[in-house]
């Protein structure tokens, strides 16, 4: 490079002209490595020497640091180039009290590349940006012509700024569509690890000054050109430890936190400021004092002030003032949130309404259609019993042979005295004796075999009665009133009354002369001793109210929330746990085969017992399945379901169907009952029912093609 050749450098200060320099050949300057993309080493003469780095004293930071030594020169000089090199010539800085600038960049493709690295971007920083040695052109971005910040890697493999990237639509270089792919994190490192002066050493230049005033009324917020101040920070750092280091600087500037009035300081001035500052204030001036004066006089008047003997009160009050504000608030939050959840409620709770007055309207009408269907029914009968006839005397003949029978269950009778809804039922088969719990606190004796009456009403509880369990001949009711009591089925006396449980008796079941009963996230399991109940061992990991239980062989069975537990008869240990789906658990029925329960959300779960895998789900109901009971032969298993919706389901376990509804109560069925073949329902309008097979009609009719209506 001849000692004449011009080199132009651009700052790019706001909208200002680029400046231009002579710059004079340097042969003793070693040439710069144009292709392997190392760091470029800067030649900065005799008047500058390096500090070794060294670690920040205070703090917990580490980052390295190095002290610059100002010079009275401020020449740049230039590494001599080979002109076939494919590089751009780049100069090398000798170091001055200005920022080293950086000279315009020619690529092979004459592209000029802005590179101003004393600034950054006009809508993201404004910060002095120095640099301590010139980056390589490599770390430049050429669409800003800038040094990247935020580098990103786009589908034409190229860098870019990411900001750059994302408002220019083509490559420079390859014209190809700009989409960003990844962060170039390599780079990013590589420009964290530049070394820059901290921005308390730097101050604008006269030149950036003026052009950054004068591109105010164009693009406000751009920053103009700076340069090392001599009198500031003489500390370069790494870019990516720069806020670590500006954070603590001794150089950043402070205001005197007694009186903003005092003159701007430096942070290593501020202890001694303080020391003379005469606008000391009392620590105690929030609650009063006027003292204002220098650090002697203000040691003095701490020994007269009023308030420094009171200042362990004075400190407590105020810490109980904030904690009350802190409680205030939580109570604000807590008061805000319970509003949205009240909020959230009543829009469900309306939902909900819609929702049951709509499933009314089609039950009534499903009620009307049933009516009219019932009408048909009944003038068909007769053709009924005449088909009915006919095949039972072809049978006698042994003209079919054998067949399956398939059960109907029809009303026979009702059980009218209870003056409330009834809640819970239990047969004891030696004396064909029925008992039913209400909510008229009240348990009554049916005579299920020759009168059909009741035989006497037992009182005692204090509260509804909710469950009914018979072991030998003791009959054990559990009631709202949280107590249950013990009566003699032979005498029909009260013998004993235990206060079981701190909420209502959910529900009763006996095994292995073992009482069980459920109550709020509890079981209790009471030894039985002739009239007496012990206490034996509490349940518990239950997460809610306890409303079914049913004991096998070897297993008992829970239901709580929207969780079935089975635990060993006995050790009394939970050995599986079922989970279900469609609200709370209300009922459960356990056969040869499976385990079966009702839902709050009106559905049937199924599961097999030997594998716990749920086999099935049945639907029909519209309300809460409280009940279930099972009738098992050798030739099939049926289960009964009795629903919030009125009505009876009558389910066959060999092939997961509805046999049979009955829509015989007034009211939501609530309890079910079996014996003998007989099936006993207790329902909210106060009635007991009782249902028995009344007809068997043979599977091979439709073999005979009869077209004969079937009694439901």
């Amino acid at each position: 490079m001849s000692s004449g050749k011009t080199a132009h450098y651009n700052r790019y200060s706001g909208g200002a002209a680029a400046a231009t320099a002579t710059i004079p050949s340097s042969p003793s300057t070693p040439p710069a490595d144009s292709g392997t993309g190392s760091r470029m080493e800067a030649s900065f003469g005799p008047t500058f020497s390096a500090v070794a780095a060294g670690a920040k004293a205070e703090g917990s930071s580490n980052y390295k640091q190095h002290r610059r030594t100002p010079s009275s020169s401020s020449t740049l000089t230039y590494s001599p180039r080979d002109d076939d090199d494919g590089m751009p010539p780049i100069g090398t800085p000798r170091r001055s009290d200005s920022a080293i600038s950086v000279r315009s960049l020619h690529s092979e493709s004459n592209m000029s590349l802005r590179s101003t690295f004393s600034l950054h971007e006009e809508e993201e920083d404004t910060e002095p940006q120095v640099f301590a040695e010139q980056p390589s052109v490599k770390l430049c971005c050429q669409l800003c012509c800038n040094v990247f910040k935020d580098p990103v890697i786009t589908t034409c493999g190229h860098t870019f700024c990411r900001r750059c990237a994302l408002t220019s639509d083509k490559c420079p270089v390859d014209a190809a569509k700009l989409t960003v792919v990844v962060n170039n994190i390599a780079v990013a490192e590589q420009i964290g690890e530049l070394f820059i002066h901290c921005k308390y050493g730097c101050r604008a230049t006269a030149s950036g000054a003026a052009g950054a005033a004068a591109s105010t009324a164009t693009v406000a917020g751009k920053p103009g050109a700076f340069e090392v101040d001599p009198l500031g920070c003489p500390f370069t750092i790494k870019l990516s430890t720069r806020q670590e280091h500006e954070a603590s600087c001794d150089y950043r500037p402070v205001r005197c936190p007694n009186n903003p009035s005092c003159p701007p300081l430096l942070t290593m001035n501020l202890e001694a400021h303080l020391k003379e500052c005469e606008h000391i204030k009392c620590p105690h001036s929030k609650y009063g004092c006027t003292f204002i004066g220098n650090q002697d006089t203000y040691e003095t008047h701490l020994e007269v002030c009023k308030f420094e003997g009171l200042k362990e009160f004075l400190q407590q009050t105020d810490d109980r003032f904030h904690e009350m504000q802190l409680t205030l608030a939580q109570k604000d939050q807590d008061i805000a949130f319970l509003r949205s959840m009240l909020g959230k409620l009543s829009e469900k709770l309306d939902q909900l309404e819609k929702n049951l007055e709509l499933k009314f309207d089609v039950l009534d009408e499903n009620q009307s259609k049933l009516s009219e269907d019932l009408m048909e029914f009944r003038r068909d009968a007769s053709m009924l019993n005449d088909e009915l006839s006919h095949i039972n005397a072809r049978l006698n003949m042994g003209i079919l042979g054998s067949y399956d029978p398939q059960q109907i269950f029809k009303c026979k009778g009702t059980f009218v005295g209870h003056q409330g809804p009834v809640w819970c039922l239990c047969v004891y088969s030696t004396g064909d004796l029925l008992f039913s719990g209400s909510s008229d606190k009240t348990i009554k004796v049916w005579d299920t075999c020759t009168t059909y009456k009741c035989q006497k009403t037992l009182e005692g509880h204090d509260g509804i009665v909710l469950a009914l369990c018979i072991q030998g001949n003791r009959l054990y009711s559990g009631s709202a009133d949280c107590t249950i009591i013990v009566w003699d089925i032979q005498t029909l006396q009260k013998v004993n009354t235990i206060r079981a449980h701190d909420n209502p008796v959910c529900t009763l079941v006996s095994s292995h002369n073992m009482l069980f009963s459920g109550s709020l996230k509890a079981i209790k399991v009471w030894d039985i001793v002739g009239t007496e109940l012990k206490l034996k061992k509490e349940l518990t990991g239950l997460n809610h109210w306890v409303r079914a239980l049913v004991a096998s062989q070897n297993h008992l069975y829970s239901g709580s929330y929207q969780t079935i537990k089975i635990w060993d008869i006995r050790s009394l240990e939970c050995v599986h746990v079922l989970q279900t789906s469609g609200g709370s658990v209300y009922s459960i029925a356990v056969t040869n085969h499976h385990i079966v329960c009702g839902t709050y959300e009106n559905l049937i779960h199924v599961w097999d017992i030997e594998s716990k895998e749920q086999v099935r789900t049945l639907t029909g109901h519209v309300g809460t399945v409280y009940a279930l009971a099972v009738i098992s032969t050798p030739d099939q298993t049926k289960v009964f379901s009795a629903s919030y919706d009125r009505s009876l389901r009558v389910w066959s376990m060999d092939n997961m169907i509805c046999t049979q509804t009955l829509l015989r109560h007034q009211g939501s069925v609530t309890a079910l009952a079996v014996s003998r073949g007989r099936l006993f329902s207790g329902a909210v309008d106060s009635t007991v029912k009782v249902r028995r097979t009344i007809i068997s009609v043979p599977t091979l009719c439709c073999r005979l093609k009869l077209n004969v209506p079937v009694l439901l």
